[in-house]
């Protein structure tokens, strides 16, 4: 810009994404790059994460779009009324296997993914009336939220915070893994099933937003004498929010994993990682002489108590410099643990990985992209959703063991974390930490937003 250049106008942007930390932690990075570099920024999402939000110093706008919520750990005694049944009969799910936990996913997700709409649609509408965004971009899961700016005419850019396979590409169903790990492969016979229940979910979900628009279109004649509001665009088919890209889409996600392009939209944006800017503060590392491992198996899996008792035996045999998050999970029932072990509710993550050798995880996309981004190698046990995809990427690649949670041993652990001691697997990693560093990040994800038409909200 030369002097005489007058600065470009301020612009807000309208951050749309449910009441969970790991959403809202990675699209704030980028709403806190729009703030320092283009304009205002409004988030609007639940009260659980209300504080993170505005410790950031961003604005923050009721928006509430499912029922659960979590500030960085979920615990199902915290939930309403209901949702800690949801809760207990996901994790019983888990326990039953990959194809037990994505066939209750798929039963499940009217519930999930278009949670009361009707409200969400108008408390949309008032919330764009106030705040006049000029750009806007939304959670690819937040499907209530993204059929009301479908239907109030906004073409919002979107952020798949999951593997790719997240948005499907051809040939491909919402919510069942493309490829799978080598160790949890189901039976064809079992493939086909859970095929046809994804396929029947995505059909309800495509009715439940031709009923909403319907509805809808109808209130706002009574109502306003005017169902113009409403884009007329209500043919169940062209509903398929779980396929549809963004204005544009932008993954969180490295483009180096990606086997074929051709299957993401036009114009794509592929950011590698969005790791938040984290310091230790008062936090102790562990102490010893073995190797550093750190054990994080997110906001929900932390339950899985099982599980993190077998790696915390494991880390006693292997005399493992652990540092653990037992979240929700009752740290009572996980020991004994090795001297010196940090042992918390919730662990400064990102920052104990420049301190870590192999991370162990569930796979989550934000523990994937957060150990890719610091060269970390990684075992990776895989629970449910996008995350056996994402785990067999990794594992084609040489970054990660994967191992099947429910048939754990500590022997098993051991030997991954061995294996991947042994092996190229963590030059590997910092080679492709080197690669994502010089391109993407919150500033991609700026610019390719920026580049988008100004929204007209009347």
């Amino acid at each position: 810009m030369t002097p005489d250049q007058p600065n470009p106008a301020p612009t807000t942007l309208l951050i749309v994404v449910p009441d969970y930390a790991s959403h809202v932690l990675p699209m704030m990075r980028v709403g806190v790059e729009w703030a320092q570099s283009t304009g205002s920024v409004v988030v609007a999402t639940g009260q659980a994460t209300r504080p993170l939000v505005e410790a950031a110093n961003l604005e923050w706008i009721e928006l509430r779009l499912g029922k659960g919520s979590n500030d960085g750990v979920i615990d199902e005694g915290t939930q309403p009324a209901g949702e800690d049944l949801h809760l207990r009969a996901f994790f019983d799910a888990t326990r039953a296997g990959p194809v037990a936990t994505l066939r209750y996913q798929a039963d499940a997700r009217l519930h999930d993914l278009l949670f009361e709409p009707d409200r969400v649609m108008d408390r949309l509408a008032e919330i764009l009336d106030q705040i006049r965004p000029d750009r806007v971009v939304v959670d690819h899961v937040a499907f209530g939220a993204r059929l009301a700016l479908h239907a109030l005419g906004l073409h919002p850019a979107t952020m798949v915070l999951g593997h790719p396979s997240a948005l499907p590409g051809a040939g491909e169903v919402y919510g069942l893994p493309p490829v799978w790990p080598v160790a949890m492969r189901p039976s064809d016979s079992d493939v086909e099933d859970l095929k046809r229940r994804c396929l029947a979910s995505v059909e309800e979900l495509s009715n439940g937003c031709h009923e909403l628009l319907t509805r809808q279109a109808a209130k706002a004649l009574v109502e306003f004498d005017d169902s113009t509001r409403y884009v007329a665009d209500t043919d169940s088919a062209s509903l398929d929010l779980t396929g549809r890209p963004g204005n544009p889409t932008i993954y969180v996600y490295p483009s180096e994993l990606v086997v074929d392009h051709a299957s993401t939209p036009t114009g794509s944006v592929f950011l590698g990682s969005l790791s938040r800017d984290e310091q230790l503060g008062d936090v102790q590392l562990p102490t010893g002489t073995g190797p550093r491992v750190t054990v994080a198996l997110g906001s929900f899996l932390s339950a899985r108590s099982d599980v993190l008792a077998t790696i915390v035996a494991a880390a006693c045999v292997g005399g493992w410099r652990l540092a653990l998050a037992y979240g929700s999970s009752d740290p009572a029932l996980l020991g004994p643990f090795p001297d010196g072990s940090l042992i918390a509710r919730h662990i400064p993550q990102v920052a104990l990985l420049a301190h870590t050798d192999v991370v162990i995880h569930h796979g989550g996309n934000g523990s994937v992209t957060e150990s890719i981004a610091a060269g970390v190698p990684m075992v990776v046990l895989p629970f449910s959703t996008d995350q056996f995809a994402g785990a067999a990427a990794i594992e084609r690649s040489g970054l990660s063991v994967v191992l099947a949670p429910n048939d754990l041993t500590v022997q098993a652990v051991l030997d991954a974390v061995d294996q991947l001691l042994a092996s190229d697997g963590g030059l590997r990693a910092r080679q492709l930490a080197a690669a994502i560093s010089q391109t993407g990040g919150p500033a991609a994800a700026v610019a390719a937003i920026a580049r988008t038409p100004q929204e007209k909200w009347a």
